[in-house]
């Protein structure tokens, strides 16, 4: 039996939708503090502070209501993937200075949400790259290989004070990232079996822990999926363009290319796939439009990753593809139902009748 229309789909609110994104980052965020220690949870907690603050400000200057908007969630979420983005053991200032960039410059300065073309935590993240490119390559080695284990304290210490304990300095701590690692190993000319040889990589060519952060990503965007949070196109497209081509040039040069399995787990490909080109704001709306934008990101990550002069491409990728996105959406609009497509994108009237000039 059919129920009489009228048909209304009550819509999820926003503070429901963002409440579901930070679930899906917890078994991340987890598998991160196991890897790295618990100073994640500090830089989490100074980049939500942040945002919360920013956005308050930035409300009050323009005469908007605080409550409804610092309440929805969104800012907290935004800090979060920020966070999470940065190298572990970050300097306070680095966390607030990319999250002011994100919530005030990157969202309110365009209007606030809804009105922002860029996505702000991935703008937050450019901006400090390219600022502070030493800084932001000193990643601490996983808590797992020697010489890499602070205590809680010691790791918060290190976030405000740039202290270390007394005989350690960050250069035994320090630890490249297996995108990093394999990019300057092969600039050296090495072997491909003997980079994958290397400490931070386990055997065959899953990178070590940074391997597990990315399954647990995964994880978490398969729940967004299940709880239609996030369109499929838009993790799919992304995941098998970057696939695909990595693939490809794996096959016909494995001594000088990685495998699809390598770019799939290891640098932010999960956490770009699933939480950050799914960005309903600045990603387009329609289908193939979807299909067309993330697929773009996915090879212009292959492509930074593997000529570019950063490791990892995810964030420049995205937002690239955030100044196409309204070009996409205008060229794959579906015809008005009753209406045939013209060339040039717009639609007439199938069955209506010619007028004639008066």
């Amino acid at each position: 039996m059919i129920r009489t229309s009228p048909h209304f789909v009550k819509p999820t609110p926003l503070q429901v939708v963002m409440l579901k994104v930070a679930g899906a980052l917890l078994p991340g965020i987890a598998v991160y503090c196991y890897v790295f220690g618990a100073g994640i949870l500090l830089q989490l907690l100074l980049a939500t502070i942040t945002a919360l603050a920013t956005e308050a400000a930035c409300l009050k200057l323009r005469n908007y209501p605080i409550k409804p908007f610092i309440t929805d969630g969104s800012a907290i979420v935004t800090a979060w993937l920020l966070a999470l983005s940065l190298p572990p053991l970050s300097a306070w200032w680095m966390i607030v200075l990319a999250t002011v960039i994100a919530i005030g410059l990157a969202k309110h300065l365009y209007g606030g949400l809804g009105q922002n073309p860029f996505n702000p935590a991935m703008i937050g993240f450019a901006v400090m790259i390219v600022s502070f490119p030493a800084q932001m390559g000193r990643w601490n080695a996983p808590l797992a290989l020697p010489n890499a284990d602070l205590t809680t304290w010691q790791q918060f210490g290190y976030i405000f004070t740039g202290q270390l304990p007394p005989g350690l300095t960050f250069d035994t701590l320090a630890s490249a990232t297996p995108l990093d690692a394999v990019k300057t190993a092969l600039m050296q000319s090495h072997a491909m079996s003997d980079i994958f040889g290397g400490a931070i990589f386990q055997a065959g060519f899953l990178p070590s822990e940074m391997g597990w952060i990315a399954a647990a990503y995964l994880v978490g965007g398969l729940f967004l999926l299940q709880q239609r949070v996030i369109q499929w196109q838009l993790p799919v497209a992304f995941l098998a363009a970057l696939a695909a081509f990595s693939s490809v040039f794996y096959l016909l040069d494995p001594a000088h290319y990685t495998s699809p399995v390598f770019h799939l787990f290891s640098g932010a490909a999960m956490l770009g796939a699933f939480f950050i080109a799914t960005d309903p704001v600045t990603a387009p709306t329609t289908p193939r439009g979807r299909l067309i934008y993330a697929g773009l990101i996915g090879l212009l990550t292959w492509l930074i990753r593997t000529y570019g002069g950063y490791p990892d491409g995810v964030a420049f990728a995205v937002i690239i593809m955030n100044i196409a996105s309204p070009f996409i959406d205008q060229y794959t609009q579906p015809a008005v139902f009753g209406r045939k497509a013209n060339n040039n994108g717009s639609s007439k009237g199938a069955t209506a009748a010619q007028g004639k000039k008066a």
